[in-house]
């Protein structure tokens, strides 16, 4: 316990920008928007931001907000219910924040995003300039999904999976996920009351995630599984996580006063770039690549580009460049993710065939691997 004290201290005095994603379980409540809750946290959040840190929050609570203004609500899986129930309240969150941050000197940007945002590079980096700007200027952005667009392809899922997103995009130092209950358990609290809380997960790419985390809030999308995603996604990204409880008075100041609180989700010694985590989760796998015994071993042990020769099949229809996943053929290893130098029509004429033989099959040779090493993310973290 002291270690992890003296741990969690290192990593609370090195937070210069914090990421806080604040979810719809923490926000609202029968009557809709929780104006008390989100003044704590506006008090709490200002005196972090006193401290000279960047604050950048990822707010959920626009549908939820919505849905408890109309009269008339239908089921919450339609799309175009949650669409218009997020217009109307979107606007409805923006001001509780504006008002309330406002009576702490605090100026507050909204940014709404779709997947599409951050999936094209050109529009990441103009993503990620205007961030920075907004931070200099000591303004504290507010994010949401811009739901009332976004289609499924893309939509981020939930505000945790973009939350993640935004840890890349502004090279943030840590992620603070809040959340109705006040950390991870061993087991579901609900089904087991004597439900033992995980201080620390040091390293979460080991854990079973289903087991440790089954049912999710009422008011949210997400839930315990989609929040540990995230945390191992940031993990990659040498990006600590503390799972915290929004609800309980002054969480995040008794935290970053030294009091051990919540769940720490601890990153890897060794992280990925920021090019391989954009392109590995800024976008969906169009397709599987599924390869032999050889080609797997080359690939996931050794770290090696891989090549033709090791292709038995090649599942979906898609073209050169997109992301697809790298699949060992009759095995339960985790699936690895890259950009496919061919197109998948061409990659089932040269399967299994050397990378000399590719001209003689395509007629020219651009590229001697289907994926190139430099061009894939071997522990990717998927659903």
């Amino acid at each position: 316990m002291k270690e992890l004290h003296e741990e969690t201290g290192k990593i609370i005095a090195a937070a210069g920008r914090v990421v806080i994603k604040i979810g719809s379980a923490v926000l609202t409540g029968k009557e809709g928007l929780d104006l008390r809750v989100i003044s704590r946290l506006v008090d709490q959040i200002s005196l972090l931001h006193d401290r000279g840190m960047d604050i950048i929050l990822v707010s959920s609570g626009a549908v939820a907000a919505g849905c408890k203004v109309l009269s008339s609500c239908r089921s919450k899986s339609d799309l175009v219910f949650k669409q218009a129930t997020s217009a109307v309240g979107q606007s409805r969150l923006m001001h509780a924040y504006d008002e309330i941050f406002g009576r702490y000197g605090k100026i507050t940007a909204q940014i709404l995003l779709t997947r599409n945002d951050l999936k094209s590079r050109e529009r990441f980096i103009n993503a990620r300039n205007t961030m920075l700007q907004l931070l200099e200027w000591r303004v504290i952005p507010i994010i949401n999904e811009n739901d009332t667009v976004a289609v499924q392809e893309l939509r981020f899922g939930d505000n945790d999976a973009l939350g993640v997103m935004i840890l890349n995009l502004v090279e943030a130092d840590l992620f603070i996920n809040l959340t109705s209950a006040d950390g991870v358990y061993r087991e579901n609290p609900r089904e087991n009351p004597d439900a033992e809380r995980i201080s620390c997960i040091e390293d979460i790419h080991s854990q079973p995630l289903e087991k440790m985390c089954q049912g999710k809030t009422d008011q949210g999308s997400g839930g315990m599984y989609s929040k540990l995603l995230s945390a191992r996604k940031a993990a990659q990204l040498g990006v600590p996580t503390l799972i915290l409880s929004g609800r309980d008075r002054f969480s995040l100041e008794k935290v970053f006063n030294g009091e051990e609180l919540g769940t720490w989700i601890l990153p890897r010694d060794k992280s990925i770039s920021s090019r391989k985590f954009w392109f590995a989760y800024n976008q969906e796998p169009a397709g599987d690549i599924v390869v032999d015994r050889g080609a797997a071993v080359a690939v996931f042990e050794k770290g090696k580009s891989l090549l033709p020769a090791g292709i038995v099949e090649v599942r979906g229809n898609f073209g050169k460049g997109a992301l697809v996943k790298i699949v060992e053929q009759n095995s339960s290893r985790r699936p690895a993710v890259g950009l496919t130098n061919y197109k998948a029509a061409d990659l089932r004429q040269i399967m299994g065939k050397k990378s000399g033989e590719i001209e003689g099959v395509l007629g020219q040779c651009l590229y001697p691997e289907a994926i190139h090493r430099d061009n894939m993310l071997l522990d990717a973290v998927l659903k």
